[in-house]
């Protein structure tokens, strides 16, 4: 395994994702968990999806930036929305499923694509859940 170069540490607590909490260990991110009305909780409170939606979707936005900026495009208006989805599995257990659609205003759109599919295969969040979770990806030039 490569050099670590940062590690992230946060602690869930109670009922998990069904009432629980959740914390860093720097106290920067805290917050009450519950399950969305759509999977039959009461919702009002973050879920691990929504986490690892801002998550993914600001991570690629940093890569996609990395990308253009040694390219010599400019991507100033640029926009990640990343979907996360909870799908039964066959066995019997829930499986995650994702859609990113990126957003680049000004851009021709196989410049838009190319960058695109550059930041998906330098993002760490692609490349963690790439085999595993079935991904969409869709640059969007306008």
């Amino acid at each position: 395994m490569a050099e670590t170069l940062y590690t992230a540490t946060a602690t869930s607590t109670g009922s998990g994702r069904a009432g629980g909490r959740g914390r860093t260990d720097d106290g920067l991110l805290d917050v009450t968990l519950a399950l969305p009305v759509e999977l039959g909780g009461p919702g009002g409170a973050t879920n691990p999806e929504q986490l690892l939606a801002v998550g993914w979707s600001s991570c690629f936005h940093s890569v996609l930036k990395l990308v253009a900026g040694r390219r010599r495009v400019r991507v100033d208006e640029s926009s990640v929305v990343a979907e996360v989805s909870v799908h039964p599995t066959p066995e019997g257990g829930f499986g995650l499923g994702a859609a990113l659609r990126v957003h680049l205003p000004g851009l021709d759109q196989a410049t838009a694509d190319d960058l695109v599919a550059a930041a998906h295969a330098g993002c760490p969040y692609s490349n963690a859940t790439r085999g595993n979770v079935p991904v969409t990806v869709e640059a969007v030039a306008a």
